[in-house]
């Protein structure tokens, strides 16, 4: 997907003259996993039935680590050290936790073209996007799904944010994850999204002082650009 994307010009998705605006929901404190998935379920089955309208949600959770479809079991180095959740997103073992931003994007794709693979560029986009306004290259990687940032030193590069949906009935779930101050510690106990010969960094990590708030409004600022309008929900 990653050596696939039009990088060129980007223009929102047209979504036709029916399609109500994007709800943006952000929630306060730290989000349970497994409720957040409850949630989410529900969302996408209204959303399905056209009782609700598209929703991106954002949340933090409380250190966790999740199995995509494709995790292998020896990439869970530390399987005590965290929960544990399997969940039915793309994509291997990654972490989540106080300081990170999960975005869950619940959009009818039938609506937008019935393109997977446009959706998965499209949300890399987003985040790249979202760090250019802190001054942060963020990159693809052909064969990587996430996006990643070089190293200053020039001795390699870490990923910085990561990528993992699902689509029922062309309704997409789950999303992506962008490392704002997490503890990097904690993605010891993985290897995350099976790639072993590279590092995770974050915001902070790369200097830039910004708030969770800040990085919500630039998000949803790159959202709109990449998805259309949005709305509080």
């Amino acid at each position: 997907m990653a050596d696939s994307c039009d990088i060129g010009q980007k223009v929102p998705a047209d979504t036709g003259p029916q399609t109500p605006p994007i709800r943006w929901h952000i929630s306060p404190g730290l989000t349970d996993y497994e409720g957040a998935v409850a949630h989410m379920e529900d969302e996408v089955a209204a959303i399905r039935a056209q009782n609700a309208s598209e929703l991106v949600w954002l949340v933090e959770h409380p250190p966790i680590y999740t199995a995509g479809t494709s995790a292998k079991p020896e990439d869970l180095l530390d399987p005590d050290r965290f929960p544990v959740y399997r969940t039915g997103r793309g994509g291997q073992y990654t972490y989540h936790g106080p300081g990170q931003r999960v975005a869950y994007v619940m959009l009818d794709l039938k609506k937008r073209g019935s393109d997977i693979r446009k959706f998965v560029c499209d949300l890399e986009q987003w985040i790249i996007d979202t760090l250019g306004q802190f001054n942060v290259i963020g990159e693809r990687r052909e064969g990587r799904v996430g996006i990643w940032v070089r190293r200053q030193d020039k001795s390699g590069e870490d990923k910085i944010a990561a990528v993992g949906v699902r689509v029922r009935h062309w309704v997409s779930f789950h999303g992506i994850s962008l490392n704002l101050e997490p503890d990097l510690s904690h993605f010891d106990g993985i290897v995350p999204c099976g790639i072993a010969e590279h590092g995770v960094t974050s915001l902070a990590k790369l200097g830039i002082i910004a708030s969770m708030a800040e990085l919500d409004m630039a998000l949803r600022t790159s959202f709109e650009r990449v998805f259309g309008p949005a709305i509080d929900d």
